[in-house]
């Protein structure tokens, strides 16, 4: 007789809802990571930048050139804070994707924890009944041979 486990179905869509928290969670430390990187090359870009104003200041630089490179510096500042944020709101994305996830886990889990008692309750049931259909062919064997 084989096993048959009446909510496998129940058993494999915890299984996919976890699958799926994982991938949501891998994509939301992906998009993290780009966030961070974006981050990373203003401020790189803003450093030149401002590397580039102090050059321009220590020599003979028009005015208006000098205004130029400060008004960009300036707009760079905004961007930055802009994208400081976009990494705070993709922080608390993975935080999210996080929770999500271990509570996709510990659900499979206890759904799994339910087959594996299921199967061990079969294997003890199916043990049982084997060892009473032994113990009846000998009582048949000792009757007939007590007979015989």
């Amino acid at each position: 007789m084989k096993f048959h486990y009446p909510l496998q179905k129940i058993v494999d869509l915890k299984g996919s809802e976890k699958s799926m928290a994982e991938w949501e969670y891998a994509a939301s430390l992906g998009q993290l990571k780009s966030e961070e990187d974006r981050l990373a090359a203003l401020r790189r870009e803003r450093d030149e930048y401002e590397s580039a104003l102090a050059g321009k200041a220590q020599q003979p630089t028009p005015l208006a050139e000098l205004h130029l490179l400060q008004d960009y510096i300036s707009f760079l500042d905004e961007r930055i804070s802009r994208q400081r944020q976009g990494v705070r709101d993709a922080e608390e994305r993975v935080k999210q994707r996080q929770i999500a996830l271990r509570g996709k886990t510990v659900d499979e889990k206890v759904w799994l924890n339910a087959r594996g008692k299921a199967l061990h309750r079969f294997r003890q049931e199916m043990l049982q009944r084997e060892q009473n259909e032994l113990d009846e062919i000998a009582t048949r064997r000792a009757a007939a041979a007590s007979r015989g």
